[in-house]
């Protein structure tokens, strides 16, 4: 009765809907520019972590946990010290460190102690040190970063975690015009042969417009979000969200063959719009919300966004597409034309005709993807995601040729330890494999100079805040095992020292976020199966439906999972994690529709085989609509994008979508069909209240 009410309020008073939609638009644009985007994955590790701690104390005590580094190759002294104090005036820059900060820099190379040759000195070239007054993923350092890039004399370069997250920004601020546009006219292209009015697509991409900004808007209540969250969050909300448009059309042309007038059939369609997708939102929602399970918080940063945008997808259908639909009505119909998209009769015929026979194929098919599936291969190095010829990217390339910096250890202990269990400590260090050098600023003072001679900012780099500092660089790239390895013995080691001190850096941050990503993996998947799995339980009432769906699903999220390894490819870590709650989450809506109407079918005295057939038959059009569309939105991402993270991501999405789409139709009905007996003894009132077996059925399931 409530429901009824406020259908009818809607289709009344459908004008002020639009007006009130409309002025809404403007506190989601304020909320969407005042929305912090960050671009730095790792600050998303627990706060508890050491290499957390230790990162916390780096910013907060030595300014370190923001730093860039210069190598400079060939550059005439005079010219180099011209362009130091250049960038020293730049806004948000703390220092710029080199030689000429300690000892005079005319003393020749050679004359100077090994351990200063060894730190500031490679192959023609030295190194300077950039310390940024506000963290990595700032708006400050960004500034500055994109500042001392204009400074840069030739064959100077800067590299370093500040200046890769500033090249990050900068090339999703680029594409991500691109994404929308991709998304948006792919997914265009898809309803115009899907839709039977040409009008329609644009409607319902102009009433998805508002959700979006809305969600986009409510971010600002969170404080933040990823640049991937930014990212993704548009093409899978419309992807995803679609659905509902679709479904609410589809019951208004019913509607409108057996009502009076256009309003009373609008009212009524929307009524049962919303009744049918609320187990269908619900799922999505649940998926995503499973990825708040993760320790890793962007889960949580991407998996509220996403809820929140498919639930405001949910209020937006219901009432301003069919404010849209009703104003626009008249030009819906004008511009009519057939639909390409269509009923797979044929297909639907030939399932139910052979539903064993296919079951079969599928099962020996799944053998090796679901083996496959647990082999591919995942990288943890994030820079190996984005495109090589960034000048952050080339820059900490140059660190690793002229330097053999390829990663930075930073290694803090307590204040209390003396000069020769320090020394002890670093030359043990540097006994490690793959460490190139060990040091600290205590190392680079002159004989008769002291601590307390140094300016406060150079012997802030030695000791602050309780702790003294040691700088250890490694060959070995963050990510690998060889690194994990080297991590794991000098941890020992400092422990043995030192049970407070800490390691922390790019490497260690990596390390953790890799022990942390494998557990999370597997909450996730349990969380968002679980999840789903209640929903589906509590809306069919049914302790075997609910296996079949998931199944069903889990199948083609294995078949997804499995074509990597089969093409040699290795994906980002954070797409394994993603891809099985997002393709779970978003494509189970095919598998609800699906075994809803068989259900309906059985209820009206169909046999399992004709209940079948006519579910697929008649399902199929709406699911090849809904999955190509969400194919659509996210392929284009996949084909323009450079970062290889979010490629990988909406490649396996867009892949994820047609493979579920086909799993649904081709296998969920012959799951359904043959197990129709297991169905209605595991399910209440299966075949309606007044529930009775037909002699016809005893006889065919005979």
């Amino acid at each position: 009765m409530i429901l009824e009410t406020i259908a009818r309020g809607i289709v009344r008073h459908r004008k002020l809907v639009l007006v009130l939609a409309i002025l809404l638009l403007i506190p989601a644009l304020l909320g969407t520019a005042a929305t912090r985007i960050n671009y730095d994955i790792l600050t998303y590790l627990p706060p508890e972590l050491d290499s957390m701690l230790g990162e916390v104390a780096l910013e907060n005590d030595f300014n370190l946990a923001s730093t860039g580094m210069v190598t400079v190759e060939g550059l005439p002294l005079g010219e180099l010290l011209s362009m130091k104090a250049e960038m020293e005036q730049v806004e948000g820059v703390e220092q710029v460190f080199w030689l000429s900060d300690v000892i005079d820099p005319a003393i020749p190379q050679e004359m100077l102690p090994e351990a200063i040759q060894q730190a500031m000195y490679g192959e023609n070239a030295t190194l300077m040190l950039v310390r940024f007054s506000a963290p990595s993923a700032s708006e400050s350092t960004m500034n500055a970063v994109d500042q001392l890039k204009s400074l840069l004399r030739e064959h100077s370069f800067i590299g370093g975690m500040s200046v890769i997250l500033q090249d990050t920004k900068a090339l999703v601020d680029k594409e991500m015009p691109l994404y929308i546009l991709c998304a948006v006219g792919a997914s265009l292209l898809v309803l115009f042969l899907a839709m039977e009015s040409t009008l329609v697509p644009l409607l319902f991409m102009l009433g998805l417009l508002f959700p979006i900004l809305y969600n986009f808007g409510t971010n600002y209540f969170l404080g933040q979000i990823s640049y991937i969250t930014q990212a993704l969050s548009t093409v899978l909300q419309l992807g995803v969200t679609m659905d509902f448009s679709i479904f609410l059309l589809h019951r208004y042309e019913e509607e409108k063959a057996r009502s009076e007038n256009k309003e009373q059939a609008m009212a009524k369609a929307i009524q049962n719009t919303f009744s049918s997708i609320t187990a269908s939102s619900l799922t999505t929602i649940a998926g995503f919300l499973a990825l708040c399970t993760m320790r890793l918080t962007l889960g949580r940063d991407i998996g509220i966004v996403m809820a929140k945008g498919v639930a405001l997808g949910v209020v937006c259908t219901i009432t301003i597409l069919p404010s849209l639909i009703l104003t626009f009505d008249r030009a819906v119909e004008k511009h009519r034309h057939k639909a390409v998209i269509p009923q797979l009769k044929k297909v639907s015929q030939f399932v139910s005709k052979h539903p064993g026979s296919i079951l079969a194929v599928f099962l020996v098919v799944m053998v090796p993807f679901t083996i496959a599936q647990s082999k591919t291969s995942v990288y943890y190095t994030l820079f190996d995601s984005l495109p090589q010829d960034l000048a952050g990217i080339v820059g900490t390339n140059k660190l690793k040729d002229d330097f053999g910096m390829t990663t930075s250890h930073f290694i803090l202990v307590d204040e209390d330890i003396n000069g020769e269990d320090l020394k002890a400590l670093c030359a043990d260090l540097k006994e490690v494999d793959g460490i190139t050098q060990v040091a600290s600023v205590s190392e680079f003072l002159t004989p008769g100079f002291s601590m307390d001679m140094l300016p406060e900012s150079i012997a802030q780099l030695a000791q602050s805040g309780g702790r003294k500092l040691i700088l250890a660089n490694s060959e070995y790239k963050s990510g690998t095992d060889e690194l994990t390895a080297q991590l794991n013995e000098m941890n020992s080691l400092l422990k043995a020292a030192d049970p407070t001190g800490v390691i922390t850096g790019e490497g260690a941050m990596t390390k953790d976020l890799i022990e942390i990503a494998d557990v999370d993996f597997a909450h996730v998947n349990v969380a968002s199966i679980a999840a789903v799995f209640l929903i589906i339980l509590l809306t069919f009432r049914s302790g075997s439906i609910p296996v079949l769906l998931v199944v069903s699903i889990e199948s083609a999220i294995f078949v997804n999972m499995g074509i990597p390894y089969f093409t040699g490819t290795s994906l980002p870590f954070i797409a394994s994690i993603v891809i099985g709650t997002v393709q779970l989450g978003a494509t189970v809506d095919y598998a609800i529709l699906m075994a809803t109407r068989f259900r309906e079918e059985r209820q009206q005295g169909k046999a399992p085989r004709e209940a079948a057939q006519i579910a697929c038959q008649y399902c199929s059009q709406s699911i090849l609509s809904s999955g190509l569309t969400f194919f659509a939105a996210t392929i284009g991402v996949a084909a323009i994008s450079r970062m290889e993270l979010l490629k990988s991501i909406c490649l396996l999405i867009s892949r994820g979508a047609l493979i579920s789409m086909f799993v649904i139709i081709i296998i969920l009905p012959c799951l359904l069909q043959l197990l129709d007996p297991l169905i209605r003894h595991t399910t209440l009132h299966w075949l309606g209240k007044q529930e009775k077996v037909q002699p016809i059925e005893r006889k065919e399931l005979a």
